[in-house]
């Protein structure tokens, strides 16, 4: 039987921000420990000390049970949040517009405002009721580096957790190029619950990835059938931009997102939303409308 995966989640308690190991009755605090270090995950991501802290919590208590903390987004200030667009097969063809599979990523950015975390509710803006959901795997990048070959992607990946990347659907089509209006809506989407360490080839390359909403199954697919794999995208985006550690790759949603449905089916408050992978545990969330 292998050994649970590794979660480290960023969270606020007692009104402060913190960062710790989630056990199964709890969350060990190692703020205390290793604030003065690090002051948050992303810069323990540079210092490369992710299995420092895993080590620090063996054999500890919980400092706080998991229902008295607020996850948050595990990386709150990445230099950069890239999304990779259309990345599962069935998913191309869902668009139905006659075009053949694209032969290279589309990418786009995202802003760390339009996400929350873990347990939180996704907002829909009093603008569009068209908020739906993409269940997809991030990965963060842990050494930086420029025109990474493929074969060295993975020695450039430091963690990987969940993101729902919700998404206002009838704004991602006001332009004829970009999608950005739509992908970037204050607390649309979340990310987490945790980020679980990178360390071997076998937490990314077959993983299942399932999305529910309420209950339902909504979308599945597994990454071996990513059109763009994630060594790929860690070298083509390198070939244009310099990672760093801390950046953020959200890589792709398969098929079956609300939008796709006839008639679609939007998010509308009061649904759940958990998006799962192997290894990954579950981004569980919920909606509700903007207060304005």
């Amino acid at each position: 039987m292998k050994p649970s995966p590794a979660r480290i989640a960023a969270f606020r308690a007692n009104g402060a921000d913190r960062y710790g190991v989630v056990v199964d009755d709890g969350v060990i605090d190692l703020t205390p420990e290793f604030g003065a270090r690090f002051a948050g995950l992303k810069e323990v991501i540079e210092a490369g000390a992710l299995e420092e802290l895993v080590r620090a919590a063996d054999g500890r208590s919980p400092t706080f049970a998991q229902d008295a903390v607020e996850f948050l987004i595990p990386i709150a200030n990445p230099e950069k949040l890239l999304c990779i667009g259309v990345n599962f097969p069935d998913r191309n063809a869902e668009y139905k517009d006659g075009q053949a599979a694209p032969s290279k990523p589309s990418i786009f950015i995202r802003f760390p405002r339009s996400f929350t975390g873990h347990n939180a509710p996704l907002i829909r803006p009093p603008e569009s009721p068209q908020l739906d959901y993409e269940g997809e795997i991030a990965i963060i990048i842990g050494k930086g580096g420029r025109r990474i070959a493929q074969e060295d992607a993975y020695d450039h990946i430091a963690a990987l957790t969940l993101c729902n990347e919700g998404t206002i659907r009838d704004w991602v089509r006001h332009a004829k190029f970009n999608v950005t209006q739509g992908k970037n809506w204050d607390r649309s989407g979340a990310i987490g619950p945790w980020v679980t360490p990178f360390r071997s080839a076998e937490q990314l390359d077959d993983v299942e990835l399932t999305t529910r909403v309420n209950g339902e199954i909504r979308q599945q697919d597994r990454t071996s059938r990513m059109m763009f794999s994630f060594r790929f995208i860690v070298s083509y985006v390198s070939t244009f931009t310099t990672l760093v550690p801390g950046d953020v790759i959200v890589c792709g949603t398969p098929t079956g997102a609300g939008a796709r449905f006839d008639p679609p089916i939007w998010l509308e408050p009061g649904d759940v939303i958990e998006v799962a992978a192997d290894g990954l545990g579950v981004l569980r969330n919920t909606v509700e409308d903007e207060q304005c």
